[in-house]
């Protein structure tokens, strides 16, 4: 992210009068087209100024960020090239990525499913829900969509962090809250929900995963990489 800015440019504290980032915003998301209809994905706020939650959003935040002058949120990592909004919501839009491991030694291993027809993602999360906490997504994302329950296991936080999204704006972003859950043996995970083809791996070298993935026919999901 933030290849289109200059490492010297990127801090919002730094005076740029000709910065002109590029407007990412798709036709549903303009003020005009949201008068008519609001996308059940999306918030009907034309602009951060008309959202009235600002100051929960920010106490809430799993990364904290500023406001500009206008009241817009600033993302995080400064600048990135890009402005508008292309995801549900102004400023953070929170996901939850849990992690399950299970097994020990030679046995472990790991929960994964496909993210989109040519990624493979380590575990099944998904975005936080409007009034929902983020370790609450975290235990209800994978039983929706493997069938693996994690209801009793105390998770460990691996981060949150923002997320490297094609999405975001510097106005509008993703940030995950992960965390590893250990459990002593797998347990049976069908897919439901997105997560097709849910299924226990090998736990191993990074190296070795990406072989066998790309053997399939897809790539590991980028935001997920770290997280392995």
């Amino acid at each position: 992210m933030a290849e289109t800015v200059s490492a010297a440019l990127r801090s919002w504290s730094v005076r740029w009068p000709a910065y002109a980032p590029m407007d990412v915003t798709p036709p549903e998301l303009l003020p005009t087209a949201l008068t008519r209809h609001v996308p059940a994905w999306a918030e009907a706020a034309a602009t951060p100024a008309d959202v009235t939650d600002r100051g929960r959003r920010r106490d809430t935040a799993l990364v904290p960020y500023e406001l500009d002058a206008r009241v817009w949120p600033l993302h995080p990592q400064g600048r990135i090239g890009r402005t508008g909004r292309n995801l549900g919501r102004w400023g953070e839009n929170a996901a939850a990525d849990p992690i399950v491991v299970a097994g020990t030694g030679q046995d472990r291993r790991f929960c994964s499913s496909p993210a989109t027809t040519s990624t493979w993602r380590p575990a099944s999360g998904g975005m936080v829900d409007r009034g929902e906490t983020a370790p609450a997504a975290l235990v209800r994302a994978l039983p929706e969509e493997t069938s693996v329950d994690l209801a009793g296991h105390r998770p460990g936080i691996l981060a949150q962090a923002i997320v490297d999204d094609w999405r975001a704006s510097g106005h509008a972003w993703v940030a995950s809250a992960s965390a590893l859950y250990l459990l002593p043996a797998a347990v049976t995970a069908t897919a439901a929900d997105d997560a097709l083809d849910a299924q226990w791996r090998p736990f191993g070298p990074l190296g070795q995963r990406d072989t066998e993935i790309t053997a399939a026919g897809r790539i590991l999901y980028a935001a997920h990489r770290p997280l392995l």
